[in-house]
Formats: C-alpha cells, structure tokens, sequence
C-alpha cells in the first residue's frame, strides 16, 4: 500500500512535454517568421503605443461648462445687445444666438381671422375641415369672417389675437459674424483624482482679453469668433442668419498620465449639428417663439410675441485619461505571447494539407494506436504498458511516454 501511494506520488511530481517536430524548410521557415513578425508588431505598434493597453483608463469624466457672448448688433433699426439676442441668460453649455426676429405686437385674447392661404375660406363649412388643426394659431371656431365687399376670407380663430404673420420678409443681424463666445470649461477624472481647466492658470486677464482662439496660433484661448466658427464648420453667417442653425462645439480631454500634467490640454473641434436638414424643406434650420406680457390700466393682459431664428451652439464635452497600470500590461502582455503562437497553428496547417510530402509530416507528428495493437501487445507481455521497453514508464496525467535520465540514449549517436 505504502509503495503504491509512493508511486502515486512520484509521478505526480513529473514533467511531461509534447513531441516535437523540426521541420528544416525555406518557405515554411519563412512563413511562420512572417507571422510572428506581424503579431509582434500589431501587438507593440497598435495594443501597446497607440492604444496604450499598458494603461487604466478613466472614461467617466466631470465637466462643468459656463459661456459668456459678447458683442453688438443692428436689428430693426435698434442696437442689440447680449440682453437681447442671446437666450438662455444663464450661460449655460447650450445656449441660442438670435440673427432675426419677427414681432406681433400687442396681441390681446379674443376672436380673429387666421393668416395663411390655407385657411382661407367662402362658406363656414370650409373652416370646419380644419377642427383641431395644430397649424393654426389659434382654436378654429369653424366661422368665417370676410371683409367687407369680400368673397374669400379667412376661418375664425380663439387666442391671441391678431394672429401671427411669420412669412413676412426681415433682414437678419449679420453683425453676429464678429461677436464673440469665452467658453470656461473645468473637468475632472475622478479614478485618478485629477482636475484640468480649459486654459492656462498662469494666463492673465490681459491675454484673455486679447487672445482670439485660433487652433494653430492660439490654440489655448478659451475666446471663440462666431465667424471662425462657422468657417471652421464650413458655413458662415450669410447662410445661416436667415434660417438659423446648430452648431456643435466639441472640447475633447484625452490626457495621458504618465506624462507631465500640464501636458493634459483640451482639444477642439466644431461641426453643423443639423446638416441633415440643411437642404430640407421640412423643419430647416432654428427657430422658437417667446413672449413679454403687460397689463393695461384696467388689468387686461396683452403681450408681444417674438419668433425668433437662430443659431444654437452645444458644447459638448468628451475624453479619457490613462495611466499605467501593471494589471493591464500582464494580461497584454500575456495574450501577444499566446498570439506568438498562431504563426505555428498556420504552419501546421500548411504543412499538413498543401506541402509535397504532407503525408511523412502527419506520420512524424501524429502516432495512431488501434485495439488490435493494444490487445497484441497485451498478449505478448501481460502486465506490461503497451511493451514498452525496460525503464520507459507511462505518465497517469496523459499517457505520454517519459524517460528516465539514467535510459536515455548517449546524444553524441547519429541517429
């Protein structure tokens, strides 16, 4: 019993390796080099130096945007300024500057005559088509109201009254080429606690002041022109002041870490976020509706009503930061060793199906045992392990065939 645990045991503690073949062939040689060679260098040009696999990364990144525009304009014969063309107030990262704006004035609630050739009418039943129309604006009373020596007129509506005429002709406040948008930008990697600002703490007042971005000259202002904007998107105020548009303004933070941290700048990139739509009949360009409302002496309410158009700027903020971290680097480089690898699987394959004499190669690489064998061999020497020869003993793990150091042959033999 004793002798049998023993015996277990040693040959737990053994080393087994598979069999090998040299095969002493150019093009075979050279094909599996090849191969290594290009999973080397995809593992050390692209895993490693351009997409730094060596390195955590950090996508979860914090941003706080505030915007501030400035410049004047001329729109219906008055000077307009930031309080008046630029909505929201608040200087927030989406934010609307207005290139025109068409008024109604002193629109009090009641019943009047709606605008549009679509609703024009000759009888009260031609008004009744358009019940619950959402064109209109107003609530359709299913009235038609003429004028006086009139055989058209227009359907009735319930609302702010007089109705709204937005087809009138405005020219648009193309002053809005020279204003200008400072974009205060901070972020913050919280994996690895690190905290940016989208300019230089060392910039003075003066320079901001005085600085205009420029991506070549300038590329730390944080001060945009909204003509270089536009340019840069391939636009420019003459086409979009009439319609209005979106713009997209893109701060990109890719920061790597294990460098110096001032090294860790802001990027910046800008695009029409509607060009889907910019030939589009239906829904072109930008625009909303708001109103001022007043009260007369008596309490009624009325208002003015402002449509507006305009161009909407988004600041978008995106990007990661990495840094080394052993972890990464071992699985990496774990898995570029296994790759290593393929370039014999390839060869295998080649040798195996497509090389003159593929047949010797399967016959060095690959032994077949039948049960006939096996039941011969048990014949001859009972109680053997497939006769092997003296001293030559069976791995329990495998069944691959391990030799002692004192039986194997005297390597000096040419065999």
């Amino acid at each position: 019993m004793g002798s049998m645990v023993w015996g277990c045991v040693t040959d737990f503690f053994t080393y087994e390796t598979t069999k090998s073949v040299v095969v002493k062939s150019w093009s075979v040689g050279i094909i599996n080099r090849i191969v290594q060679l290009l999973i080397i260098s995809y593992f050390v040009g692209w895993v490693f130096i351009h997409e730094k696999a060596y390195q955590s990364i950090d996508t979860g990144i914090e941003s706080s945007v505030m915007t501030k525009v400035k410049g004047f304009g001329y729109h219906h014969n008055q000077v307009m300024d930031v309080a008046d063309y630029v909505f929201p107030q608040q200087g927030a990262g989406v934010f609307c500057i207005m290139t025109k704006v068409i008024i109604t004035q002193n629109q009090f609630q009641g019943k009047c005559p709606e605008n549009g050739q679509r609703f024009s009418c000759t009888i009260d039943e031609d008004c009744h088509s358009h019940f619950g129309s959402i064109q209109s604006n107003g609530i359709i009373t299913g009235v038609c109201i003429k004028s006086f020596n009139e055989t058209v007129g227009k359907c009735e509506i319930k609302g702010w009254c007089p109705a709204e005429n937005d087809q009138v002709k405005i020219k648009p406040m193309l002053d809005v080429n020279n204003f200008t948008i400072f974009i205060k930008n901070s972020i913050r990697f919280p994996l690895f606690d690190v905290t940016r600002g989208n300019f230089p703490s060392t910039m003075t007042a003066a320079q901001i002041k005085n600085c205009t971005y420029h991506p070549d000259i300038s590329p730390s202002c944080p001060i945009f022109r909204v003509g270089d904007i536009l340019n840069y998107t391939g636009q420019n105020v003459a086409g979009l002041a009439d319609k209005g548009g979106e713009i997209g303004i893109n701060i990109q933070w890719k920061c790597n870490l294990d460098l110096h941290i001032e090294n860790c700048v802001p990027k910046y990139s800008f695009t029409r976020l509607d060009e889907p739509f910019a030939k589009n009949a239906v829904s072109k360009g930008y625009n909303f509706r708001f109103a001022k409302y007043f009260k007369t002496e008596n309490g009624t309410e009325f208002r003015t009503l402002h449509k507006a158009y305009a161009i909407r700027f988004d600041v978008m903020v995106t990007g990661n930061a990495g840094k080394f971290d052993t972890i990464p680097t071992l699985i990496n480089l774990v898995a570029a060793f296994t790759s290593v690898g393929l370039g014999t699987v390839l060869c295998d394959v080649i040798l195996l199906n497509f090389l003159k004499g593929a047949d010797q190669y399967k016959a060095k690489k690959f032994e077949e045992v039948s049960e006939a064998q096996i039941e011969a061999s048990l014949a001859q020497s009972p109680g053997s392990q497939l006769s092997l020869k003296p001293g030559i003993k069976s791995s329990y793990d495998s069944g691959a065939i391990s030799l002692e150091a004192c039986d194997q042959p005297d390597l000096s033999t040419t065999i």
